[in-house]
């Protein structure tokens, strides 16, 4: 009897397999046809069907049946989203109901029946369906499961203590229902999959002896960064043989992440008052709450700005009166200090402001205050920095888990809006980007009315540079004396034809006045002679012209000649100045258009401060540092001085260009200063200069840059700067050894001449021990050799 019994149940079980999704490993077309076909009474008339008809187990069948479908409607109703994937390609053989759903298949023949879908065969990975996932991603998650379980089998080494699968993992799903991005937070289970080496004497970690490693020392070195990463790349794929399936186990983190991304964007430097800002958070708070607007109130004193954003429009900012606000939403919001949900607008519209809203189509919304409390000597102050509120167009569109999500994201509502606070305070403007963070908070500290506090940043690295007009004092003391002397005749003229015309002692007296002077004016020009020439003519010259128009038509022309060569804003001959001045404005405007290309490109490097004068060529500034960017690195600062020194070469070649098109008869010395020591600067708003050096220990280097222009070498007794070459001053080996490199790679990439000169700067007033490099910048690219090595000659 048993026998029969045995095989009875046997049948029933094959029967019942028939059913159960274990056909989930099958082929195509019966993955497709399992969904109809699983049904709980068909499944209950099979098992039924192998046993004897005995009531126990009919109705042991029945609780079969009632657990199964609790399972079933486990799987299709639940909300922890479940699949199972192929661990290498990452393709899904199932996917549960709620992942389905995440995905957009629901209602349709992927994910339609009452356990998810069935995807064998089909050719859909992870890949397709996360985006900002590629192979790459996929391949270091699998690596990660995969030397978890070598590690296990093979050494005897568990990193479950490491935790190396439960690090959860975050993706982007793509839904093909609607646009907005879902987010899930999911973790594979990989304790199903079957791993063994095609061939075992291939041992990727043999070199390691990991077994011979004390046990703490090597958690130590497996806990060091990245070192599992490392591990994983070792392994060799394609020697491994794997078999199972991976379980992918989640959730759906959209309402999560978004808060999260809102968060920082709220809580990061730039004010949240510019458009663009405004705009992307106006974009994050309408896809969190489904709402088609966002308002925003600012008081100000007794007036209150409100800014309405909606339907992606952006509309100007209206002001109101407090009083006028007295009983609107806003205030009442404000008062109770609390998340204020506005079910329907039209049921209460009192104020002038809640009835714009409701033209605009507005009937509900979700107003969160932005109430700080500031401890003064009276004691603990309740004050209004705003309030932001999502809008809809729909009454009774927010519930009270809106409301807590508005709660959560009051912190960074109110850190920025005081960071933007900084509009208000007109007397600080035009910060560099790289610091402007700083001086955002400075001004947000004085707006609560706390003492005033010195902005610093400590520990930067200073990059000083020159492109200096060589022999300009010289020029324009040519210009001057030029353009003096054509005056001087001129005025010659005058008296000449003023003694012809008639006897006069006085004129002849003149005469010879001008004679010596303009014998003096071909010998030199001394600095105060420009203006004293001026003032000779007009007072022994000019104050005659009435007259002398009276004297004849020869001396009218020889007056007018004169009036007419001076008639410009300077009332003096000005031709040959004006030129020169016109070259100088020339040579700084192409030298900045040249250095902001360049600065573009180095504040992607890592962003910095930097600042540039221009007076004869231009000098520049920069600082970079942790207190600036905490980003910074040495390899920072080190392509940042390479940047510095081919941008100076191309400001050399700017002016190489200039020349050869016969623009200007200048040329330019250029020269960088070099400093390893860090040093402090503070924004001192007392002067005009946006940074001072901090300290006595820096003033060293203030002192070189102002005297470094004018430096001679200690045994030419030269200048060290020389035309159409590149100086670097610097104190210590280490930085020659620095600088050293970066010449050479300036030759070789056809920058500068490989030849370089070097030598001792004579001291300097106060500072001493200084040395110089010397290199010539090449002319146009095309015209330039390449050269690999430099080499070092001995001034």
């Amino acid at each position: 009897m048993s026998t029969p019994k045995s095989s009875s149940r046997q049948s029933s079980n094959n029967s019942a397999k028939s059913l159960m999704p274990a056909n989930i490993d099958s082929t195509d077309q019966d993955n497709h046809s399992l969904q109809s076909e699983v049904n709980m009474e068909q499944l209950l008339q099979a098992l039924a069907a192998g046993v004897p008809n005995e009531s126990a187990e009919i109705e042991r069948l029945k609780t079969w049946k009632q657990d199964l479908q609790w399972v079933f409607q486990f799987l299709g109703n639940r909300r922890v989203l479940i699949a199972v994937i192929e661990p290498r390609t990452f393709a899904l053989r199932y996917a549960n109901a709620a992942f389905c759903r995440l995905a957009g298949w629901e209602g349709t023949p992927l994910g339609n029946g009452p356990l998810g879908g069935l995807f064998a065969g089909m050719g859909i990975t992870l890949l397709e369906l996360f985006e900002e996932w590629d192979t790459k991603t996929a391949e270091k998650l699998y690596r990660r499961h995969l030397l978890h379980w070598v590690f296990k089998q093979s050494y005897q080494i568990d990193l479950a203590a490491l935790r190396v699968l439960d690090e959860p993992v975050m993706a982007t799903v793509k839904n093909r229902v609607h646009p907005e991005p879902r987010f899930v937070e999911f973790w594979l289970g990989s304790e199903q999959l079957q791993i063994a080496r095609i061939d075992p004497k291939i041992d990727e970690f043999a070199d390691l002896h990991l077994n011979l490693m004390p046990v703490n020392e090597r958690e130590a070195w497996l806990m060091q960064s990245n070192q599992l990463a490392i591990l994983g790349d070792r392994l060799q794929l394609d020697n491994y043989q794997v078999e199972g399936l991976l379980v992918l186990e989640g959730f759906d983190v959209t309402i999560q992440e978004q808060i999260r991304r809102l968060t920082q964007l709220l809580i990061d430097r730039d004010s949240m008052l510019r458009p663009d800002k405004f705009e992307r958070i106006d974009g994050c708070l309408r896809s969190l709450f489904n709402a088609d607007g966002t308002v925003l109130l600012r008081p100000d004193g007794e007036q209150v700005q409100i800014l309405v954003a909606k339907g992606g429009q952006h509309l100007q900012p209206v002001v109101y009166s407090m009083d006028s606000l007295e009983a609107s939403h806003f205030l009442k919001a404000t008062a109770a200090n609390q998340v204020w949900n506005v079910p329907d607008l039209r049921r209460e519209c009192d104020t002038e402001c809640d009835r714009a809203l409701r033209k605009m189509g507005v009937r509900s919304m979700l107003l969160v205050p932005l109430v700080v409390k500031t401890v003064t000597r009276e004691g603990c102050v309740q004050r209004i920095l705003g309030l932001v509120g999502m809008l809809c167009d729909r009454p009774n569109h927010f519930n009270r888990i809106d409301s807590q999500h508005a709660q959560e994201l009051i912190p960074a509502f109110i850190a920025a809006l005081r960071q933007a606070m900084q509009q208000r305070f007109s007397h600080i403007h035009n910060i560099h980007p790289a610091v402007e963070w700083r001086f955002i908070q400075e001004a947000e500290r004085r707006s609560w009315g706390l003492p005033q506090e010195t902005i610093v940043f400590s520990e930067v690295y200073p990059l000083f540079g020159i492109s200096d007009i060589r022999g300009s004092s010289d020029e324009r003391n040519r210009a001057i004396q030029t353009d003096l002397l054509e005056q001087f005749r001129l005025a010659l003229d005058i008296v000449d034809v003023l003694c012809v015309s008639q006897t006069t002692h006085l004129g002849q007296q003149l005469r010879l006045d001008l004679l010596d002077y303009i014998e003096h004016l071909k010998e030199k020009i001394t600095v105060d002679m420009e203006v004293r020439a001026a003032e000779y003519l007009n007072e022994h010259l000019e104050v005659y012209f009435d007259y002398f128009l009276q004297c004849g038509q020869k001396v009218q022309d020889a007056v007018e000649a004169y009036r007419v060569a001076c008639q410009n804003e300077h009332n003096c001959v000005y031709r040959e100045r004006t030129r020169y001045d016109e070259m100088l404005h020339l040579i700084s405007s192409k030298l900045q258009e040249t250095w902001a290309r360049w600065q573009e490109r180095m504040q992607k490097i890592l962003p910095h401060y930097c600042d540039i004068e221009c007076t004869d060529g231009m000098d520049h500034m920069m600082y970079v540092g942790k207190s600036i960017d905490s980003r910074f690195s040495q390899f920072h600062l080190h392509s940042l001085r390479y940047e510095q020194l081919r941008a100076i070469c191309d400001c050399g070649r700017t002016v190489f260009r200039l020349e050869a098109d016969s623009q200007i008869n200048m040329e330019l010395a250029h020269l960088v200063l070099v400093q390893n020591t860090m040093i402090d600067i503070f924004h001192n708003e007392n002067t005009e200069k946006m940074f001072d050096v901090k300290g006595t220990r820096d003033i060293r280097y203030e002192l070189v840059k102002k005297r470094i222009e004018k430096a001679v070498d200690k045994d030419a007794q030269e200048r060290i700067t020389q035309s159409g070459m590149l100086t670097i001053v610097y104190s210590t080996e280490d930085e020659w050894e620095e600088y050293q490199q970066y010449l050479r790679y300036l030759s070789r990439e056809g920058w500068v001449e490989a030849k370089i000169q070097t030598g001792m700067v004579e001291s300097l007033q106060g500072v001493s021990g200084l040395k110089f490099a010397r290199v010539r910048i090449l002319p146009a690219p095309e015209s330039i050799v390449h050269v690999s090595q430099v080499t070092v000659v001995q001034d």
